[in-house]
């Protein structure tokens, strides 16, 4: 899942992205509501934490300019003002969510968490192929109804690979979900990253095809390229 966080308050910021990074979310943070707003013109996300109190240009804008553009992107704003009027005025310009700060980190990720399964639907926050399973809200896979362990990178590989199942997955793709700014994965990284995902999921029935030059994909064994 990629993430964007505005948030001006550093300390609280690197925090957020420490936490957000270790469950596999690749996340990118600006201090501003002017950068805010050009990052979500140039880049889809699928998740904004957005702090009102914004120098340069306030949430409530930032919001109003996201939904007035069409994009139905969660949003969970963070307010240090946690006023009835602000509540109402943010839910009016299509805020999914508020959390007044200070806030538990628990319950900012039960948060996130909840803003995810509506985004799939309440029936939907598992995605399957064959043996393979895998819960996009508590980020576990299981190969043949057994647990396995995954790193951060090895579970949003997995995920970009389920969520596009039946499509080529190429490097760049994989780099833009696995990394956010200032991060760099190289493809060498990527091959490795595949290899260690490849392994793990032995003893299924789903593999990870390479289509040399092209990229890979996720196929049933009997339909994969074992070679």
């Amino acid at each position: 899942m990629r993430v964007l966080l505005a948030e001006d308050d550093r300390t609280l910021a690197d925090g957020l992205c420490r936490a957000l990074r270790s469950s596999g979310n690749a996340v990118d943070h600006v201090e501003d509501g002017q950068s805010a707003d050009t990052a979500l013109t140039a880049q889809p996300y699928d998740l904004v934490i957005l702090d009102l109190g914004l120098p340069r240009l306030a949430g409530l804008e930032v919001l109003k300019r996201l939904r007035g553009r069409g994009t139905g992107t969660p949003v969970l704003i963070l307010t240090a003002a946690d006023s009835v009027e602000q509540r109402v005025r943010g839910l009016d310009l299509g805020a999914d969510d508020f959390m007044a700060k200070p806030f538990a980190l628990s319950e900012l990720e039960a948060r996130i968490r909840a803003l995810v399964r509506r985004g799939m639907g309440a029936s939907s926050t598992s995605l399957k192929l064959g043996m393979l399973s895998y819960d996009q809200v508590g980020r576990q896979a299981w190969v043949a109804e057994q647990a396995i362990e995954l790193s951060a990178r090895e579970l949003a590989l997995l995920e970009i690979l389920l969520q596009r199942n039946g499509r080529l997955v190429n490097k760049e793709q994989i780099v833009e979900h696995l990394c956010g700014w200032g991060e760099e994965v190289s493809h060498n990284a990527i091959e490795v990253y595949v290899h260690r995902l490849r392994k793990k999921l032995e003893g299924g029935d789903v593999r990870i095809a390479t289509v040399r030059g092209l990229g890979y994909s996720l196929q049933r064994h009997t339909e994969a390229d074992t070679r």
